[in-house]
């Protein structure tokens, strides 16, 4: 049991028994919260697991100095200082893939959701009001265009599921020519970006937060698109201008939104996009289900463990 393993956020129960029986663990869903806590439980860590909350910063890895692997239970890197660990030779290990399936029917889900319009009159129903003529416009998803933002495993799963149900679907991302035959393979129709956002009847984004995607969507690409048109980002917040997407679906310019990521979070009391119409709201689980949790949480776990065992580190 010499090699110690530190597992800061959620991760669901098998797995952690699994790295248990293998390493000295330490389990603490709640350690990212106490910061001062877990850069000292890393004193002789060989592997930390973390979700997206704690930062593998440049302090944390100076604490940590037999750190071999950093196990992210998710796809998105931009908590881990990439650099830093390349520079340590630390190996960094996501779960791609592995969550893609619930983020795309999050996607679908929201989309037809707010396409319709009909599932927010649970309370006037319940009163005995018959609301059929404000909310028997709603719109069906098969014939829609689905633009999406990004074209990773995410994005053409979201693509696959879009065309089950009679989407035509469009796509553009910044690192595959359009003469790549991924688009064709997929039965998406490349577009440069801002023809994407003008035709999309539903824009759905997937890219990482980098100084390049930072506020991709401000208030000149809200303008380019369609005023019954659909924004969802199950991406990273700050992708997304969100004083600008408030302003665009108070004024009209926006039929809907569905937000599951925001630059801060929480999402800050008194934020803009407080009562706007429209808007689903939800907490950054898009890609959290049962199913998934448990394709994550087995996946780094036996990749950890796969990882320190190459290094000479399996007990």
């Amino acid at each position: 049991m010499g090699m110690r393993v530190v597992i800061a956020e959620f991760m669901e129960e098998a797995a952690v028994a699994s790295l248990q029986r293998r390493f000295d663990t330490l389990y603490d869903a709640s350690l990212v919260e106490r910061r001062g806590e877990l850069l000292a439980s890393l004193e002789a860590a060989d592997a930390l697991i973390v979700r997206n909350r704690a930062q593998v910063d440049g302090d944390l890895l100076a604490v940590a100095p037999q750190l071999k692997v950093v196990g992210r239970l998710g796809v998105g890197l931009d908590n881990i200082d990439l650099p830093a660990c390349e520079a340590r030779k630390i190996e960094v290990i996501s779960a791609r893939g592995a969550n893609a399936l619930a983020v795309a029917e999050y996607v679908i889900g929201a989309a037809m959701m707010l396409l319709r319009g009909v599932y927010l009159g649970t309370e006037a129903v319940a009163a005995g009001e018959w609301p059929r003529g404000a909310l028997g416009s709603g719109r069906e998803l098969a014939g829609k265009t689905l633009g999406v933002v990004g074209f990773g495993s995410i994005g053409q799963l979201t693509a696959k599921l879009a065309r089950a149900l009679g989407m035509i679907v469009i796509g553009f991302d910044a690192q595959i020519p359009a003469s790549a035959a991924l688009w064709s393979e997929q039965h998406t129709t490349p577009r440069r970006f801002d023809d994407l956002l003008r035709d999309a009847d539903v824009v759905s984004l997937h890219v990482p937060l980098t100084s390049v995607t930072r506020h991709l969507i401000d208030a000149g690409k809200l303008a380019l698109m369609k005023r019954d048109a659909i924004l969802i980002n199950t991406a990273r917040g700050g992708v997304v201008d969100e004083a600008a997407l408030a302003t665009a679906l108070k004024a009209g310019l926006l039929a809907g939104a569905a937000l599951d990521v925001f630059e801060t979070e929480p999402l800050p009391a008194g934020s803009p996009l407080a009562g706007c119409p429209g808007l689903i709201l939800t907490p950054h689980i898009g890609g959290l289900t049962r199913e998934s949790n448990r394709r994550v949480s087995t996946m780094i776990a036996d990749k950890v463990t796969a990882a320190l065992a190459a290094r000479g580190a399996d007990a």
